[in-house]
């Protein structure tokens, strides 16, 4: 009986440290607005949507402290339509699933689909609406489809050294008998120290399929920064894109009736300046952005936006905000949000964000 005893409370023992080192976590966004788009083939559009200025998400996430400063950890998070109670149709967990290591000293390794360096440098850096609301850049910047989140990626992310970082993301193609179609690869450098936040992205992706191919190359490469002069916050960006589906269009069903669809870019630049001015818990947001086709067609778009939020608290806020863009020679770029590519050239939202 007493050896019972001893033997339930070392394992009582042994159950508290093994629980102390490991950690999972329930989190989310919960995201909803009103929604008024104007200027699309099909006149305008009033709708509640969810995800306006944050895509509406439920995620789990972990650590195990393994010692010796190396832990394990994964994510994994699915995508929620507020408006309805649906999850997304692509996949009951398509927005983030990996696992892997995380040494202090060495950096992290993760296995699963994650977002690209490209994406995480627009959302993270270059945009003041955080790729999000109407004045999202990814309105007019390359991050539709595999630009965003790649699936069978290897990614691995340096420790922070006196402020300088870099990653590197490989997705595998998994085409049978090839192992360069349809693969994808990502890196980005990154400084960032008080005020200033700089980094520079490249995305390549192949375009190869199992019966189809090109030996064409997407590429992407990217410069952002922005500098805070505490008063207010200043975003400015560059990036050039050239390939097939290096910059693909947002909407592709042809928005504004064309006699011919409006066609991608394989040939374009892209220009950024944003500002965010804070002021208690009110913060305004502005920005242009320049899509300069290059090609034969010339199909150039420009975007003016302007946002405001206020913070409620720490994981609540109100937002709205409008943008209009400046399609020429028959582009089809569309005025969406963070979740929806939108379906005119105009659009305006206005609604409430909660984080947990």
């Amino acid at each position: 009986m007493k050896k019972s005893l001893v033997a339930i409370a070392v394992l009582g023992a042994f159950s508290g440290i093994a629980s102390a080192q490991s950690a999972v976590t329930v989190y989310g966004t919960m995201d909803a607005g009103i929604v008024s788009e104007r200027g699309g083939k099909d006149g305008s559009v009033t709708k509640l949507t969810s995800g306006v200025a944050s895509a509406s998400r439920l995620g789990f996430k972990g650590s195990e402290d393994l010692g010796g400063g190396l832990s394990a950890n994964f994510v994994i998070e699915s995508a929620v339509k507020v408006d309805t109670g649906e999850t997304d149709s692509s996949g009951i967990f398509s927005r983030q699933a990996f696992v892997g290591l995380k040494s202090v000293s060495a950096g992290a390794v993760t296995l699963g689909r994650q977002y690209t360096p490209l994406y995480n440098t627009i959302s993270q850096v270059a945009d003041p609406f955080g790729a999000g609301y109407a004045g999202s850049a990814k309105n007019l910047l390359p991050t539709a489809g595999a630009e965003t989140r790649t699936s069978n990626t290897i990614a691995y992310a340096s420790p922070n050294f006196s402020g300088f970082s870099g990653e590197v993301a490989y997705s595998l193609g998994e085409v049978a008998n090839s192992n360069s179609a349809s693969r994808q690869f990502g890196a980005a450098v990154a400084y960032a120290n008080g005020p200033l936040n700089v980094r520079l992205a490249y995305n390549n992706r192949n375009n190869d399929t199992l019966t189809v191919k090109t030996n064409d190359i997407g590429r992407n490469t990217l410069l952002a920064a922005n500098y805070d002069f505490g008063v207010a916050k200043a975003f400015l960006a560059y990036g050039v894109d050239k390939g097939t589906n290096s910059a693909p269009l947002p909407n592709t069903a042809n928005p504004y009736g064309a006699i011919i669809a409006p066609k991608a870019s394989t040939d374009s630049s892209d220009l950024l300046l944003g500002v965010a001015v804070p002021f208690g818990a009110s913060t305004i947001l502005a920005s242009y952005i320049r899509k300069d086709d290059k090609t034969g067609l010339n199909q150039d778009a420009d975007q003016w936006a302007l946002g405001y939020t206020y913070a409620l608290s720490k994981r609540t806020s109100l937002y709205s905000s409008y943008a209009r863009i400046s399609n020429k020679n028959g582009a089809g770029y569309t005025v969406g949000n963070n979740t929806e590519a939108g379906t005119g050239d105009k659009a305006f939202n206005l609604g409430v964000k909660h984080t947990f």
